[in-house]
């Protein structure tokens, strides 16, 4: 497949804990992950309006929180989500002005993105945000993206969301279980590899062979 017109087709989603020191790495990884989906112009207002809206997890429903990030592609526009168990506290926009200190943080996310709203789905609520992409890139229907942004789909076939939550940037949020389901994926490949009566160590080989070389393509 050409890496040059290839879609993600699945959700990213990415589980955490709501903590204030946590922001900043998820909107490193929401960044990444955009950018890997050839979004790169995106990437500050979507950034900004996932920051304010786990800072009013903190505020209103409480440090700690089992929380979680979404990112998909819906037609025309690029679908950010936070979820968040708390069907009661829900957002409100006021009349604070973006030079007012508090209060802003529903106005902020108002500003930079072309829809905003929340869906209450049982126990739990979705703050949802669309930000329109590129017109040429609607037409085509096709996303620019590289090899890591793929793989992120494949991994999303292993397990539940947990088993995937962040492919790409490893560290706190990451767990074992994203390693584990790609070890898994590999594995399967290989099975895949002796079933059709090839050479294993030999397939091996060539795929190294071919990280390498893509590898020193890619050093400045």
């Amino acid at each position: 497949m050409d890496d040059a017109f290839w879609r993600p087709t699945q959700p990213w989603r990415l589980s955490f804990l709501a903590e204030a020191d946590q922001v900043w790495a998820l909107r490193r990884a929401l960044r990444i992950h955009l950018e890997h989906w050839g979004l790169r112009e995106l990437t500050d207002a979507a950034e900004l309006c996932v920051g304010e809206l786990v800072a009013n997890v903190i505020k209103h429903v409480g440090p700690g929180t089992p929380t979680a990030l979404v990112a998909s592609l819906r037609g025309s526009h690029l679908r950010v989500e936070v979820h968040d168990p708390d069907a009661r506290a829900l957002p409100t926009l006021t009349c604070a002005t973006l030079a007012t200190e508090a209060g802003r943080g529903m106005t902020l996310v108002d500003a930079v993105s072309d829809r905003w709203g929340v869906e209450l789905t049982g126990d739990r609520k979705i703050i949802w945000c669309h930000f329109r992409m590129d017109a040429t890139r609607v037409e085509r229907q096709r996303m620019p993206v590289p090899r890591l942004a793929r793989v992120a789909d494949v991994l999303s076939l292993y397990g539940d969301s947990g088993a995937t939550r962040d492919p790409i940037v490893p560290g706190r949020l990451a767990t074992a279980a994203a390693e584990d389901a790609a070890i898994n994926a590999i594995a399967d490949l290989l099975h895949w590899f002796r079933t059709q009566g090839w050479d294993v160590d030999d397939a091996l080989d060539r795929a190294q062979s071919h990280f390498e070389a893509e590898c020193e393509v890619r050093l400045p």
